[in-house]
């Protein structure tokens, strides 16, 4: 694999928007806006914190197919990443003006803020099958993770200063690293500018849509893939959102502990990138992201059993080792499933599947923890999603769907 500008602008847009999820979703604004924007009653803050997510998921949801749809006719995948992009960095720095007991405003700006990152992401994905080939996708996507771990860790790093001043200064901070770093995408990475008609894109958009949902039977190890991801993705978005809140509720941790603990699970995101992208192109992709699934069973469970503060940060450093790889080896899969044309209206819908589950999840998670009363329960329910999840994509044909997507990619093409 040769590293070009090209793929160098692709891969560094992870270095700069993973410090929004580390920061924002995971482990400081996500603290902020139950300990000191709702205040009182942690488990309330809990169920308020999983429906801003939830409601955010969902706008992503409905709006993802159509763009996609949009941006691969118009062929204009970089301008939508562009605008969502800037949706986010904008209202990330806004958070600074949340205060105590403002918690409409706190979760109105983080609900665009989160819309506008996980939109982006739809059309940022869709460039993966342009700018590499099916030998380096494996590579190309597990080192874009590698880089995003090591922008979240810096960002953490800066978040660890910051919070000893204000923690409020935190937020506008990371509008800045995202701004900053995402300014290489935009520059660098170019867009493939195949001829495109004047016509209503938003009709044609239906059209395609529509189509792709009829005829998504003659995929049907894309089916199957998606029908797993659902399940698992549901793990993977809670386990992001309420992380640190479950260390600082059950252990008594700060926020200071939590952005410590982050950077150990940063280093383990890293090396799992990285090696399950080896794997990936070694082994499959099918076993590499199976062994990743195993990998989130056992922290489940070990996060149940779990009983202090220190063997907390051992679990962090397994679930890191889960995270990269598992997330990265789902976007490999996608891409391999998918017809090349069709990429970002295919993409589209793994986005919907993905924010659909990740509805579900946040909200359920929530709603254990505020009548059981116990944050235990909680955890342990992401065990159904995992396992579900593994059994799922043990029934997905790589090779067959890979060979579909190939085979229908010409007629695909007639029939847009």
């Amino acid at each position: 694999m040769k590293l070009s500008k090209q793929l160098f602008g692709w891969m560094i847009y992870d270095f700069a928007n993973s410090a929004f999820t580390t920061i924002i979703v995971t482990v400081v604004y996500s603290v902020y806006f139950i300990n000191v924007v709702v205040g009182g009653d942690a488990s309330n803050g809990e169920m308020l914190w999983g429906l801003a997510v939830g409601i955010s998921m969902t706008l992503v949801a409905l709006t993802a197919p159509i763009l996609g749809a949009v941006a691969d006719y118009s062929r204009s995948k970089k301008k939508f990443l562009f605008f969502n992009t800037y949706l986010t960095i904008i209202f990330t720095a806004l958070l600074y003006f949340v205060g105590p007991g403002q918690v409409s405003k706190g979760m109105i700006f983080f609900i665009i803020a989160n819309y506008g990152f996980n939109s982006a992401n739809v059309f940022y994905d869709a460039f993966l099958p342009e700018i590499t080939t099916p030998d380096d996708i494996g590579k190309v996507s597990g080192f874009g993770w590698a880089l995003g771990y090591l922008g979240g860790m810096l960002a953490l790093v800066l978040s660890l200063v910051i919070i000893q001043y204000d923690v409020r200064w935190v937020f506008p901070m990371i509008s800045v690293h995202f701004f900053v770093f995402s300014l290489f995408t935009f520059f660098w990475l170019k867009e493939v500018r195949l001829p495109s008609k004047r016509t209503n894109y938003f009709k044609t958009a239906y059209r395609r849509v529509y189509g792709s949902v009829k005829n998504m039977r003659r995929y049907p190890e894309l089916l199957k893939f998606m029908f797993s991801y659902f399940i698992y993705n549901d793990g993977i978005t809670t386990v992001i959102v309420f992380a640190s809140i479950y260390g600082i509720t059950r252990f008594g941790m700060n926020t200071q502990d939590m952005i410590i603990y982050f950077v150990l699970a940063q280093i383990t995101s890293i090396l799992g990138s990285a090696l399950f992208g080896w794997l990936t192109d070694k082994k499959g992709v099918k076993l590499s992201l199976s062994i990743s699934l195993l990998v989130w069973i056992s922290v489940v469970v070990w996060a149940f059993f779990c009983r202090s503060s220190f063997e907390y940060y051992f679990v962090g450093l397994l679930a890191g080792l889960a995270i990269g790889s598992s997330q990265s080896n789902s976007r490999t899969m996608l891409s391999l499933l998918t017809p090349q044309d069709r990429q970002a209206e295919f993409f589209g819908f793994y986005t919907l599947t993905g924010r659909l589950s990740s509805i579900i999840g946040p909200i359920l998670y929530g709603w254990i923890a505020h009548l059981s009363g116990d944050i235990r329960y909680s955890i342990l329910s992401l065990l159904l999603f995992f396992l579900t999840g593994w059994i799922a994509l043990q029934f997905v044909n790589p090779v067959k769907g890979l060979t579909d997507a190939a085979r229908k990619m010409q007629t695909q093409t007639n029939g847009g």
